[in-house]
């Protein structure tokens, strides 16, 4: 794992921290944080780094609300704690 892979793990773990339990967030955000002038670049190494924290147990990816596995997901996924239910509008 490179530096940007780890700093991704970490912004991922701090955004949650900072959130209330059942927020979500989007791999993006944790781009964002890493790299604000070039994260549309890092959404792989994101989502890689979402998935990598998933087979850790220390988080859970969703789509539509229901827990998915990241490397098999098209389109846009949320991340959130392991076990806290998903808050976001229109989820079930």
């Amino acid at each position: 794992m490179d530096d940007v892979d780890g700093r991704l793990e970490r912004a991922v773990s701090a955004l949650l921290a900072d959130r209330r339990p059942g927020a979500t967030i989007c791999p993006s955000e944790a781009a964002r944080v890493v790299a604000p002038e070039g994260w549309r670049e890092l959404m792989p190494a994101a989502r890689a780094a979402a998935a990598r924290l998933a087979g850790a147990g220390a988080v859970e990816v969703t789509q539509g609300g229901v827990v998915i596995d990241v490397a098999a997901a098209r389109g846009p996924v949320r991340i959130r704690r392991r076990g806290v239910p998903d808050d976001q509008p229109g989820s079930p």
